[in-house]
């Protein structure tokens, strides 16, 4: 599919305008004859229900002769005591010959009109469906002029032309089901981003976040994640690494936000008021009852202390209890701990 014709990247377009045109000329010659073959088919089932109905009126009077001659020899019969045996047989036979013939035509008749219906019905299918492959012409022609779904603004995919990278322009070859532009809502902005796949089961629809943008240090937005996929995928790092895509979106506008630019951002998965936050690798746990504490630094000595813990992320953890500000801890089991043990 070729382009003819393309919105300008970055304008802004209103919903049903159109943003891109395609090559139609061999859809619109099939959809001339796709339109041919209704204007004959039309003709044709209009000439079936003609003929159908001179066959029906030659039939019909066929029966009114047929019931004459019946109603004739019926009357024959009624002068059989004034004439001789000879002609009375010759009237009887007669009168048996009509009352076949009659009865003849009348099963005639009906075997007529179900073949005459069959006939009619599979015309009127072939026009049906000569009707819905025009239909169909008419959708696939419509569907090579693109329209914008919504309002909003005209951000153009980059493709490969050759040995290299650009973005999609007139006379560009695409194909079915190729991406090569979105019409963007600049009042509801998204961010498209990877979680590791350690950290997703933390993750929940509807948790706050704040948004950074790399073309503006400094810049922090609201927003809250929107949608988690089900589906991990291969991180760009390696393979073993797997990522699942996460949709954030903008709970504030900004003018200086645009489409395809680079953002990071931190989600809260949990808040904890009051609390300490230590490394994490500064918490143990009791093999035997299975509690948490630290070592934690004395005038002379390290002495352990057990905590209640809150939330966590990779490298920090919130200590809700048993910790108070100044408090020095750990990253490592002291020596005389180790000696003790």
């Amino acid at each position: 599919m070729v382009l003819l014709s393309l919105a300008t990247p970055g304008s802004t377009v209103r919903k049903g305008d159109v943003v891109a045109e395609f090559d139609r000329q061999y859809m619109l010659n099939r959809l001339d004859d796709y339109k041919a073959s209704v204007i004959q088919t039309e003709a044709d089932l209009r000439k079936l229900k003609a003929d159908q109905a001179v066959a029906r009126e030659t039939l019909a009077q066929r029966i009114r002769v047929a019931k004459a001659d019946l109603e004739k020899a019926r009357l024959d019969l009624k002068t059989l005591e004034v004439v001789s045996d000879m002609d009375a047989t010759r009237l009887k036979l007669a009168a048996e010959e009509a009352e076949a013939r009659y009865r003849q035509i009348l099963r005639e008749e009906e075997l007529s009109r179900i073949s005459q219906e069959a006939e009619l019905r599979a015309a009127e299918l072939d026009l049906n469906k000569t009707r819905l492959e025009l239909r169909r012409a008419e959708n696939n022609a419509d569907r090579l002029i693109v329209k914008a779904p919504m309002d909003g603004v005209v951000v153009m995919q980059t493709i490969r032309r050759g040995s290299e990278q650009g973005q999609v322009q007139v006379g560009d070859q695409l194909y079915p089901g190729q991406m090569f532009m979105q019409i963007v809502d600049p009042s509801s902005m998204v961010v498209n981003a990877t979680v590791n796949q350690v950290d997703a089961e933390l993750l929940r629809i509807g948790q706050p976040a704040t948004i950074e943008l790399d073309a503006f240090p400094g810049m922090r937005l609201r927003g809250r994640v929107y949608s988690i996929g089900a589906v991990p995928v291969a991180g760009r790092r390696a393979n073993f690494m797997k990522t699942l895509p996460l949709r954030l979106k903008l709970d504030e506008q900004d003018p200086r936000v645009i489409p395809d630019l680079s953002a990071s951002a931190d989600v809260v998965v949990s808040r904890e008021s009051s609390a300490a936050l230590i490394p994490v690798d500064a918490v143990f746990r009791d093999r035997q009852t299975g509690k948490s504490f630290v070592f934690l630094r004395g005038p002379r000595e390290w002495s352990r202390q057990e905590v209640e813990l809150g939330g966590t992320d990779t490298l920090r953890i919130s200590v809700k209890s048993g910790l108070k500000p100044g408090d020095v801890v750990s990253l490592a089991e002291p020596a005389a701990a180790r000696k003790e043990s």
